[in-house]
């Protein structure tokens, strides 16, 4: 049987992950150690949902949207088609190829975001009429390898707004500077966390 090739997508999460603006920072540390409890290390978390790789539940964006709980599962567990759009400031339907037969998830890589440990100054704005055109191409899931599908100070979140009207979903900050463009099998579940609005998740490409 040949060896399965598995492609991490994932930010490391720790001190050094940027933060959204205002967010809090990633924490881990233990609050018990082996040598204290006589037995096992434990640590403990505090984190804004939305750091590094995440996905967005629509309630992050819609009081009335699923939150994550609710998400259909099958979203973030499907064939992905990731597609170059690296040196576009802006990213349209006209820079989107055909989806391969069987595709549900599109991951943009535009190589903007080239030093993870600080956040972005600047990253490409996404086309809303990207949400219809994957409404009638079948494409569920959008990734894109930078903090948002929107741009920083947006208060309006066109590209948010336009996948929610249009029943797509939502995944940001994947790294993909180490990935050939074409199709892969993608695993990028959230956590099950009750009346969340994000999560973070470990998202990887296999074939």
């Amino acid at each position: 049987m040949a060896k399965k090739e598995i492609f991490d997508i994932s930010m490391e999460l720790n001190a050094e992950t940027p933060e959204w603006p205002g967010d809090r920072p990633f924490e881990y540390s233990l609050s018990v150690t082996k040598e204290q409890s006589g037995s096992v290390n434990v640590g403990e978390i505090k984190s804004s949902t939305h750091m590094g790789t995440h996905i967005d539940a629509p309630f992050h964006y819609d009081d009335d949207g699923l939150k994550i709980e609710e998400m259909p599962l099958d979203v973030y567990l499907t064939s992905a088609q990731v597609v170059d759009v690296q040196e576009l400031g802006e990213v349209g339907v006209e820079n989107l190829p055909e989806p391969e037969e069987g595709v549900t998830a599109i991951l943009l890589k535009s190589c903007s975001w080239s030093d993870r440990q600080q956040f972005p100054e600047t990253w490409p704005v996404f086309s809303g009429a990207i949400a219809e055109w994957m409404k009638a191409k079948g494409i569920r899931l959008l990734g894109v390898d930078v903090p948002s599908v929107d741009q920083q100070h947006s208060k309006e979140l066109p590209m948010h707004q336009s996948m929610n009207k249009h029943g797509r979903y939502i995944l940001e900050g994947v790294v993909l500077d180490h990935i050939e463009p074409g199709v892969y099998q993608l695993a990028a579940l959230p956590l099950k966390i009750t009346g969340a609005e994000g999560s973070p998740v470990r998202a990887v490409l296999y074939r």
